[in-house]
């Protein structure tokens, strides 16, 4: 285990306000808003503010306030944030962030989680500061890797808390080891390559939810196409281009998110950029939509939370309502640590406290 604290040269920050500035902006016909993708007008604004206003030392030193080690497992750099709990019973909590995403995403909401768990934070190997990547990486690498790296910070029992592809990699830790007691998942919808789902019977929130789904399979699959056949066409233009990486990352922001924090994105775009891994994270979905048996059951007793961008149908995931902790929320989306961190910390603190409940005098 080594400490680790973000530190990016500010040759790499001169480079990248150079490379904004003398950006080449694209025509834009102006019909449609978002509908064609990012809109030239947003994009150049958003650029703009990356450029002269967005303070990245400031994300740095919130950032290193949280302690920071990387280690080698499997040949691979792993690096993660570890949050000790002053409960030295707590419950050892492993957070993992999906795309577009990283192991910033959970910085607001570190302080609540860590009344009542110790906190591990990896980022996944070709994500941000787990780079650089070696060989092909993907759901169920990343599982043993994470499995191990739980070992070795001596937690034999501890829960997990994901979205998006972290999910996945969740489900695959709990069929790994029953170190993992149970799951607590957010955003969770039909798997997209499955088509659209049907409408028959859905009412109120969960047709608009179903309806918004299929627009999604119809409408916004393209960037999981294309990263899931060829991602290393893709990853020319994220690795090259900071307004490409920014453009391609702030499209799922704005479409999966009720709000949009420009300084949360871009700190998200800017891990991203310095790290290179625009082009590694693209080859990880790859890798994990084309593995197989990467997707399974998961054995560990799972809870959900759908927020208001979310695409979670109950009626369609658990039509019998056999899963004990579901709940909905009219705020916030895919990103629920930067959006809601309030709802977010509230709604994993009490699933977990069913799992291991706190002293009779917290």
């Amino acid at each position: 285990m080594n400490p680790f604290r973000v530190s990016i040269p500010e040759a790499d920050l001169a480079d990248l306000r150079h490379r904004l500035h003398a950006t080449r902006w694209p025509a834009q016909s102006g019909i449609g808003g978002w509908s064609r993708g990012v809109p030239v007008d947003d994009l150049r604004a958003l650029a703009g503010y990356w450029a002269d206003g967005f303070d990245w030392r400031a994300v740095e030193a919130a950032l290193n306030a949280f302690p920071q080690h990387t280690t080698e497992i499997d040949g691979q750099r792993i690096h993660f944030a570890h949050v000790r709990s002053p409960r030295e019973d707590a419950l050892p909590l492993l957070l993992v962030h999906g795309w577009p995403s990283t192991f910033a995403e959970y910085a607001a909401v570190l302080p609540d989680l860590a009344r009542d768990h110790h906190l591990v934070v990896p980022s996944i190997p070709g994500f941000g500061f787990s780079t650089p990547v070696t060989g092909a990486w993907d759901i169920t690498r990343t599982a043993a890797a994470f499995t191990t790296l739980m070992a070795g910070l001596g937690y034999d029992r501890y829960g997990i808390q994901a979205g998006d592809v972290g999910a996945g990699i969740a489900g695959a830790m709990s069929r790994l080891t029953p170190a993992v007691t149970a799951i607590h998942l957010n955003g969770t919808s039909a798997h997209p390559f499955g088509g659209p789902v049907p409408l028959d019977g859905l009412t109120g929130v969960e047709l608009t939810r179903a309806e918004r789904f299929n627009d999604f399979v119809a409408t916004g699959l393209g960037y999981l196409q294309l990263m899931s056949t060829k991602p290393w066409t893709i990853g020319a233009s994220l690795t090259d281009s900071p307004v490409g990486l920014l453009a391609w990352m702030y499209e799922k922001f704005h479409a999966w998110s009720t709000t949009v924090d420009r300084d949360a994105l871009l700190t998200a775009v800017s891990i991203h950029w310095f790290t290179g891994s625009g082009a590694t994270a693209a080859e990880f979905v790859y890798e994990s939509m084309n593995a197989p048996g990467a997707w399974g059951p998961t054995p560990a007793p799972t809870g959900f939370a759908t927020f208001a961008a979310d695409n979670g149908i109950r009626t369609l995931l658990d039509p019998a309502h056999e899963i004990a902790h579901w709940t909905e929320y009219d705020r916030g989306g895919h990103f629920p640590a930067i959006e809601v961190p309030d709802l977010y910390a509230a709604d994993v603190r009490t699933y977990f406290a069913t799992h291991h409940p706190a002293p009779a005098h917290a």
